[in-house]
């Protein structure tokens, strides 16, 4: 008997025919973000060097994600008494949306180039009887319709947790244009099952990866670690291969 996280794979799987959507931006493929991508793939990776080069990596990827967001020309004046032509963020203001608990992990890398960015968590488990994803933890900022908003998780597998984070934010009024799903690493399926749900939510990340395992994990994936794999000073989690669900 099929579980609902495979049913919904096997919905989607004729999506994975087609050509990736217009809506995924991945990052360009640089000697620098392979060599990234080599450290924390290999599974011989120090559980200190994979924190430090994945921070690297999500501090890139949060840049590339805030090309996104829609700006607009002005003309400022330099200490030098000249004008200088530059452009400047058209929005009222930006959210940070973590999916709990692997999300957690790309925060401070939106603080850092996001001065007091708003900050919301969202924790999606399975439930083990139904296989179905469920809503047990949700704090988002006040007037966050009002925002663009960057939904964080580390990795994206099936896209179920993502699509339903997704609903969430729906739910709070957030356009959907408005909304940016940041992940280090996705694989096709979660992709075209997050663009085919909601075609106007930009998708953005490191790397697309083909497959999944039977597990429902992203090969060749970033491959298992310690448990307890923490990228800062909160309870934040590596979790290895997949949506947490």
């Amino acid at each position: 008997m099929f579980t609902a996280s495979w049913r919904r794979a096997l919905l989607a799987s004729a999506q994975q025919t087609q050509p990736l959507p217009q809506t995924l931006s991945v990052l360009e493929s640089t000697p620098q973000v392979r060599g990234l991508h080599t450290i924390i793939r290999n599974k011989e990776t120090s559980r200190d060097e994979f924190i430090f080069y994945s921070k690297r990596l999500m501090r890139l990827l949060i840049e590339h994600a805030l090309t996104f967001l829609p700006s607009q020309p002005c003309s400022i004046q330099t200490p030098q008494g000249h004008e200088y032509e530059g452009c400047s963020y058209n929005g009222k203001g930006i959210t940070g949306v973590s999916i709990l608990r692997a999300g957690e992990t790309m925060e401070p890398a939106l603080r850092a180039v996001c001065k007091d960015v708003r900050i919301g968590k969202i924790l999606i488990q399975t439930n083990l009887d139904s296989g179905e994803p469920e809503l047990h933890y949700l704090r988002l900022p006040k007037d966050i319709s009002e925002d663009h908003v960057i939904l964080m998780d580390s990795t994206v597998s099936t896209g179920a947790a993502a699509m339903m984070a997704v609903r969430v934010l729906l739910d709070h009024e957030v356009q959907e244009d408005k909304i940016m799903l940041v992940s280090l690493l996705m694989a096709e399926l979660g992709v075209h099952s997050v663009a085919y749900a909601f075609p106007k939510v930009k998708i953005i990340t490191t790397a697309v990866d083909k497959g999944l395992d039977d597990f429902l994990h992203v090969i060749p994936g970033i491959g298992n670690f310690a448990e307890d794999q923490t990228l800062d000073c909160s309870e934040s989690k590596r979790v290895a291969g997949g949506d947490i669900v």
